[in-house]
C-alpha cells in the first residue's frame, strides 16, 4: 500500500510564496505521474500541476502557469509544488496524487490517479 504525506501548507499574504512537499511511503517502485490538485470550499476538485517521472514532462493549469513550478525527487518518490505570487483565489486544500505510469504526458484528470494524500490547507489573505 502506498501512502502520500503532504506538508508545507499555511497562511500567507497575497504575493507571497509557499512550497508544498509530497512524499510517498510503502510499496513504491517503478515510474509514476505525480499530480497536485486543489479544492476550495463549495467547488470541485481541480487540477493544478503534474509531472511525469519517466520524461520529466510537466503540465500546469492555466490559472497557475508562470507562478507555480513542480519538481520531483529522482532518488525517491517525492516531489514539491513551489507556489509564487500567490493570490486569494489560490486558497484551497491542496492534494498530492500518484499514479504508477510509464508515460511522458502527465495526467490532468483526478480520476486517473489511484493514490491520494489527505491534503494540506493553503490560505492566501488579501
Amino acid at each position: 500500500q502506498v501512502q502520500l504525506i503532504e506538508s508545507g501548507g499555511g497562511l500567507v499574504q497575497a504575493g507571497g510564496s509557499l512550497r508544498l512537499s509530497c512524499a510517498a511511503s510503502g510499496r513504491t517502485s517503478g515510474t509514476y505521474i505525480m499530480g497536485w490538485f486543489r479544492q476550495a470550499p463549495g467547488k470541485e476538485r481541480e487540477f493544478v500541476a503534474a509531472v511525469s517521472w519517466s520524461a520529466g514532462t510537466t503540465a500546469f493549469a492555466d490559472s497557475v502557469k508562470g507562478r507555480f513550478t513542480i519538481t520531483k525527487d529522482n532518488a525517491k518518490i517525492a516531489g514539491a509544488l513551489q507556489m509564487n505570487s500567490l493570490k486569494p483565489e489560490d486558497t484551497a486544500i491542496y492534494y498530492c496524487a500518484l499514479e504508477p505510469a510509464l508515460r511522458s504526458n502527465p495526467y490532468t484528470f483526478a480520476s486517473s490517479y489511484i493514490h491520494w494524500g489527505r491534503g494540506t490547507q493553503v490560505t492566501v489573505s488579501s
